[in-house]
This record gives structure tokens, C-alpha cells and sequence, in this order.
């Protein structure tokens, strides 16, 4: 048995009210770590806290910074002008102090921390090593505080369930330094759904003392389902009877199904089952808009699919035409596998979302569609790499969703032996792909990825739709019950729309494209995906199946809001003309290109040298669809347009970068990234499919100095090969979202960046190609 003994001191650093700690600055290489941070208070005078454990061989560290402070400065800068060494740090620290157990580990409400009765709590470690782990299992076993089964591993993190009072967690304090922070055990779905329907009935009431309701009537979600029942109690505040709308009357408006009922739930809220267990304020920024578009009986007619989206938006947009609104269904088809081939109802998505019609850009988040059979997740995950995308999800303005999963732990007795099917983070079994569609032809699908939930393996290899591995919303029939199971693509395309409303509340004036940008901008891989679906050479190649299977990766609202001092975005929206008639000749020609100047610190960047850092890059736009059959055969015939990035490669000078670029337009079927910069990108070229490109480029300190120019270029699309028809010299939006990383260096970049840059819109240059 591993014997535990302290090395070290938990220590919590407080900032200054209304400011920011400078989080990077608290961990080094000797051993001392951060372990967790949380904030208190309303957001002017918000205060953000740190634990930090200090090794005792480390303990004059943090001396040694202060001491530096005092009395050492950094190098002048140009104007002359000195600042002190760590001064970014020591700046930002009001308070330092002894780390207490409700205040530095408790990472939920203060009522959730156990009294005298012991509770099951999630102990969670700053090790996954498996000697940390056993010396702290040791010492559970010390104090006569019982394990719970199994464990979670994180990078960094383990978690375990042990069951202790108040005394034995500030006792485990004393003894332990593998401590990151301690938090409630998370009721399951299973836990709100089996509850008696009057004490549902409490938790909505008491969700309802915690929500603020803003601007329903500017910003809203609308859902193209089966209706919405809003005389659910969290409902009827977002979504008023004038806005429940049915493309057929004698369908009535109510929600016969109750699907439409669920996705309005966390449309509206998000994910309701983290808000019935916390005790924070509910800020719901976006209001609710219902279109039926499926009858009570039966289905509607295949001619009638594309017909009936279109109209349930029009309904809509007659009812509020002032209203900015993000599109939601999540009603596909799969009856005829398209292998990404444009159908009449993606195509009027795409129409629909481009404007093409009416010159309103729409943004429409759309869900993957499922894998529902239960011999298909025995499978798994080999099942979802064959299960396509479905219609119309292929839509190449869309946003489609696919889903992932977190969703491992099951408490029901009934589920005892039984373990998840998929590994958290991973894919959800749920989710469809489009890995075996044609390379290169067709979007990868599906762009971001949500919680969908997850299934349950049991006996002799049985399969279980757990209750426990899913999510909650709200049910159609409030006499029955208030919450009900809710996964899938279609729980993940609902959070998919809820957070495009934080963004559209957050940026009133960002596009639609901009919107879908910042979404698909922030989405990230885990590292569970990466090790099922990226082959061990992780070459591009490897990267664009990882695409087809799990889109760009997990989307997260805060990295789509917010850019920390260690990570920088810049977005640009603009209009370009990819075309027009030549002046001399009678043919048509691609048109122009922009170019994006990068306002690096090329100083500091160069002083870091071999430093790795990576960027990332994000250009969407939207594209018309062809008009005819005949167009579908070719992408190029397909899109009117289509639009690429491109990086200058380090010591490629602006003049020869125009050139190059030049000659990539003026290539029917050039694939920007194999030149230039072209070795750094994580996709390359296989990025260059659909209306949505995003890639991440990844070198030293010192290459990226010398890349600071983005260009953007079209390439052909019917506007040009059917100029007949009179749009070769029509403008099209886009826009671009560039962001910068530098890991683990105490260097402040945003603050030359913000300087350089001035304004918001880029340096834009007309080139004729």
C-alpha cells in the first residue's frame, strides 16, 4: 500500500474586481500546477480566482517573481519606455491566500457541499498517473472513506467518486497534493425523467426564479418540426401563440409528435439538464418562432419536402420580418442514400440560405440525421462510417450537425452490468458521416459536432437505449410530465441553434455567415476522436477522413465569444466579384481577389524564434445553386461560385504571392495549399470542398513572422460557365476568421496586434486575374 504524505502547499490567487488573472504565469515546468479557476460576481466587478499547487522545493518561486518586480525591468521598448519584469503578473494578482476547501475546490453551489453526512463526491486528480492514483486511493482507504466503481480519465485529470462528509474532505485536503477540485456527482437523465410529474413541476419553477428573459422579439430560433406545444410553463415566455405558425391549417399548430417540443427546450435553454443542477442565473438572450411542417398522420409527400421548408419560413418571416432569426430543423430523410449528391430539397436549403431568390442571407442549422438501428451500434463505431449523411443535411450552405458524446456513467440498477458503447468524447453512436462519399467532390459533412448522447452494451452482447446516457428537455404534454429523454443529431442540432443565438445576441451585427464562421471556427477535436479516426501517419489525407467523420470537430460557445491574452481573433466581412466579362474579348473571366494583411508583431514573434504556434483559419460563404439537373455532376457546376484562402509562405514576398495566387485562380482546378505555406496546414488542399473552409496552420514563431498575408480568390461556377444567364458579374459575401495561438508563453501579443490593427476591416486589394 502506497503511503501518503503532503509535498506542498495549495495556494489560491485572487485579481483585482473587473479584471483578469494572468492564468499562464501560475504554472511551471517545476512541478507547480494550476489546478482550477472560477470567477464570482456580476461581470463589472467580477473577481477570478486560481488554485495552484506549489511543490515545498518550489515554494521561493513566486518570491522570486515579486522580488524581479521590484527590482528588474524588461528590455525598453522602441519609444523607450520600460515596464517591470512579470509586471503582466504580478499586476493582476489583489490577493493571495491559503486555498480553502469551499472556496478554492468546491467547484459547485456552496448547498451541494455535504454536511456532516457523507455524499458521493468527484474527486477530481491533477495526475492521470497511475501512482498519484494509488496513493490517493490509498489514502480514501486510510480515512474510511469509500471508492465508488471505476474512474474517468482526462488529459491531466482523473476523476473518482468517493463518498465523504464535510470534515473528510477538508481532511483529504491536509494530506493530499494530487487535488485539482472537488465537485457534486451529476444527476442523470433518468433521475428528472422518473420523477413524479408535481416535483418536475418544482424544478421548472425553480428554473423559472432563475431566468431572465431578453429581447425575445429581436432574436429568435425558429424550429421546422411538428410544432410546439407552448403552454409548457418554460416555453410560454419565448414563444407567444402569434408565432406558432403551420404551412397547413387544418394541421393545426400544436405538437401532435412531440419532437418539436424537445428541440424547442433546448433551443431555448440550452442544455437543461446542467441548469437543473446548478443554482447560477439563466440569461436566455433569444426567443422562439414554431413552423409546422409534418402533418399529425402519416408523411408528407417526397415533392413536397423542399416546398414545405421554404413555406414554414415564409410564414415566419411574414409574421417578423424585423426579427434576425437562426433556422433550425432537424426533419431528414433516408430513404434515398444521396452519397452527397445534391437533391431538390438540399439544393432549396441552399437556395434559401444563399438568398438567391429574395436576397436574404438565412442561416440553417440542420442535424446529420441518425443511426437508429440497434445491430448498426453493435457495431460501432464501423456503422457510422457507413451510414451517410441524410438528406438534406448535404445542403452545402447548411450547417449540419452531427453529434459526440460525454455520457458514460449509468446509476439505474437495471443497468448495473452494463457499459457505454462509446468512450466519452468520442463519436456518439448516434451520429451519421459522410466518410464514404466521393473525395473531393462534396462538403465534409457534418461541420461541428454536439452532445447527442450515447447507448448502452450489455450481456451477451445486448444493446440498451439507456435513459441515463441521454439528454432532458421539455415534453409535449405538461399533465403527463414536464422533461423527457432527448438525443441524437437532433438534441445536438437544437444546441447547435441555441448557441448561434448567444453569438447573433452577442455580435447583433454579424452575417449569417459569420455566424457559421465562429461556430465552425471553434470547434475542436478530441483527443478520444483523433485516436479512433486519424490514422497513426496523420497526414492530410488522414485529417479529411477525421473531417468526414467528425466535421471540424466539438463546437464551444466561449471560444467562439471571447479571445483570451495568449489567443487572438480577427474577422473580416466583405463583399467580393469573382467575375466578369473580359474587356477585350468576348469571354468570361475570374475576377478579383483580396488580400487580408495580417498585422503580426513581427518583432515579437521573431524573438521567439523556434517557438511552435499555431493559426487557424475559417472562410465561409454561401453559393447558389445550380438550376439544373445537368449542374450536379460537377461541383464547379453545382456552386456558382466558390471562394479560397491562401497563405504566403515564409520569405515569399507580396509581389511573388500576387503572382502565385494569380495563377491558382486562373486554374479551373487548382487546389491552394500545396505551395507557399502549404506544408504547415493540417488539411491542405482537401479542405477546398463545399462553402465552408477551414484549416489549421501550425510552425514556429519566427515562420509566421514572415506570413502575414491572407489572400482570398475565387474559382470557377456556373455565374461564369452560364453567363447567359446573367450573373457573371454578380458580388457575393464572405466571411473570414483568422485567430492565433501561442501556447504557454508569457508574452502579451494581444495588445501590439490590437494597436497595428486599428480598425476592423482588412486591407483590401483588386486584382484582375
Amino acid at each position: 500500500m502506497a503511503h501518503s504524505e503532503k509535498h506542498g502547499v495549495y495556494l489560491e490567487f485572487s485579481s483585482e474586481p473587473g479584471f483578469d488573472l494572468v492564468l499562464k504565469s501560475l504554472e511551471s515546468k517545476g512541478g507547480i500546477k494550476l489546478l482550477n479557476v472560477h470567477t464570482e460576481g456580476p461581470k463589472d466587478t467580477e473577481v477570478t480566482r486560481a488554485t495552484v499547487f506549489i511543490p515545498q522545493e518550489q515554494s521561493g518561486y513566486f518570491l522570486q517573481k515579486v522580488t524581479a518586480y521590484a527590482n528588474e525591468d524588461n528590455r525598453p521598448k522602441k519609444d523607450g519606455t520600460t515596464t517591470p519584469k512579470n509586471g503582466t503578473l504580478i499586476n493582476s494578482i489583489a490577493d493571495v491566500r491559503a486555498a480553502l476547501l469551499e472556496k478554492a475546490f468546491w467547484q459547485d453551489s456552496p448547498d451541494k457541499l455535504p454536511d456532516e453526512n457523507p455524499d458521493w463526491i468527484e474527486a477530481w486528480l491533477s495526475s492521470e498517473d497511475l501512482g498519484v492514483i494509488e496513493t490517493f486511493t490509498s489514502l480514501c482507504q486510510q480515512e474510511n472513506i469509500p471508492l465508488g466503481e471505476g474512474r474517468l480519465t482526462f488529459p491531466e485529470r482523473v476523476v473518482l467518486l468517493i463518498q465523504a462528509n464535510r470534515a473528510q474532505l477538508e481532511r483529504i485536503i491536509e494530506l493530499s497534493d494530487a487535488l485539482a477540485e472537488f465537485r457534486a456527482v451529476r444527476k442523470l437523465a433518468s433521475y428528472f425523467v422518473e420523477m413524479e410529474n408535481r416535483d418536475q413541476a418544482v424544478e421548472v419553477q425553480k428554473l423559472l426564479e432563475r431566468s431572465q428573459i431578453q429581447d425575445p422579439d429581436q432574436n429568435v430560433v425558429l424550429i421546422l418540426d411538428h410544432g410546439v406545444n407552448n403552454g409548457h410553463l418554460l416555453l410560454a415566455p419565448v414563444l407567444t401563440a402569434e408565432d406558432c405558425h403551420s404551412v397547413k391549417p387544418e394541421w393545426g399548430v400544436n405538437d401532435h409528435h412531440g419532437h418539436g417540443t424537445l428541440m424547442a427546450g433546448t433551443a431555448a435553454y440550452g442544455d437543461l439538464l446542467e441548469l437543473l443542477q446548478n443554482e447560477h442565473p439563466i440569461i436566455v438572450r433569444h426567443g422562439l418562432e414554431s413552423a409546422k411542417i409534418l402533418p399529425p398522420d402519416g408523411q408528407n409527400e417526397k415533392r413536397l419536402w423542399g416546398f414545405f421548408t421554404a413555406q414554414g419560413i415564409s410564414l415566419a418571416e411574414i409574421q417578423a420580418p424585423y426579427r434576425k432569426r437562426v433556422i433550425c430543423m432537424a426533419v431528414t430523410s433516408e430513404e434515398d442514400p444521396t452519397r452527397g449528391r445534391p437533391s431538390s430539397w438540399s439544393a432549396q436549403v441552399d437556395d434559401l440560405a444563399s438568398g438567391a431568390s429574395d436576397e436574404i442571407k438565412r442561416l440553417l442549422v440542420v442535424s446529420g440525421g441518425n443511426v437508429n438501428d440497434s445491430s448498426d451500434w453493435k457495431n460501432y463505431p464501423n456503422s457510422n462510417k457507413t451510414v451517410q449523411i441524410h438528406d438534406p443535411a448535404q445542403a452545402w450552405n447548411a450547417l449540419t450537425v452531427g453529434a459526440y458524446t460525454r455520457k458514460v456513467q449509468m446509476t439505474h440498477p437495471d443497468l448495473a452490468t452494463y457499459q457505454a458503447v462509446a468512450s466519452e468524447g468520442n463519436l456518439s453512436p448516434y451520429s451519421s458521416t459522410s466518410l464514404t462519399w466521393p473525395e473531393r467532390m462534396w462538403p465534409i459533412k457534418p461541420e461541428v459536432l454536439f452532445e447527442g448522447g450515447n447507448v448502452a452494451r450489455g450481456p451477451n452482447d445486448s444493446i440498451f437505449d439507456a435513459d441515463d446516457l441521454k439528454l432532458i428537455s421539455t415534453y409535449r404534454d405538461i399533465q403527463i410530465a414536464q422533461f423527457a429523454p432527448f438525443w441524437a443529431t437532433s438534441a445536438a442540432s437544437a444546441q447547435c441553434a441555441w448557441m448561434a443565438a448567444q453569438i447573433q445576441a452577442t455580435y447583433p451585427d454579424a452575417w449569417p455567415e459569420t455566424i457559421r464562421a465562429l461556430i465552425v471556427h471553434s470547434a475542436e477535436w478530441t483527443p478520444e476522436q483523433k485516436q479512433h479516426f486519424l490514422a497513426p501517419d496523420q497526414s492530410k489525407t488522414s485529417y479529411a477522413r477525421l473531417a468526414r467523420v467528425c466535421g471540424y470537430g466539438v463546437a464551444n460557445l466561449d471560444r467562439a465569444l471571447s479571445c483570451a491574452a495568449n489567443s487572438l481573433s480577427l474577422i473580416a466581412q466583405t463583399s467580393i466579384q469573382p467575375f466578369d466579362k473580359h474587356n477585350t474579348e468576348s469571354r468570361y473571366v475570374s475576377k478579383d481577389m483580396h488580400l487580408h494583411r495580417l498585422p503580426w508583431p513581427n518583432e515579437i514573434l521573431s524573438g521567439l524564434g523556434e517557438t511552435m504556434v499555431k493559426m487557424r483559419v475559417t472562410l465561409s460563404y454561401f453559393v447558389e445553386a445550380s438550376p439544373g439537373e445537368v449542374g450536379w455532376k460537377d461541383r464547379y457546376r453545382y456552386a456558382s461560385h466558390g471562394l479560397r484562402f491562401e497563405l504566403n509562405g515564409p520569405g515569399e514576398a507580396e509581389a511573388e504571392f500576387i503572382q502565385r495566387v494569380n495563377r491558382i485562380a486562373r486554374e479551373e482546378d487548382a487546389h491552394p495549399g500545396t505551395e507557399g505555406a502549404g506544408n504547415h496546414w493540417t488539411l491542405g488542399e482537401t479542405r477546398n470542398v463545399g462553402s465552408i473552409h477551414s484549416d489549421i496552420w501550425r510552425g514556429t514563431a519566427a515562420q509566421l513572422a514572415l506570413s502575414n498575408l491572407i489572400a482570398v480568390h475565387p474559382t470557377v461556377g456556373w455565374w461564369r460557365e452560364r453567363h447567359h444567364l446573367g450573373k457573371f458579374n454578380k458580388q457575393t459575401r464572405y466571411s473570414l476568421v483568422v485567430s492565433f495561438e501561442l501556447p504557454g508563453q508569457d508574452v502579451d501579443i494581444y495588445t501590439p496586434i490590437a494597436t497595428q490593427l486599428g480598425i476592423a476591416a482588412p486591407v483590401t486589394i483588386e486584382i484582375p486575374v
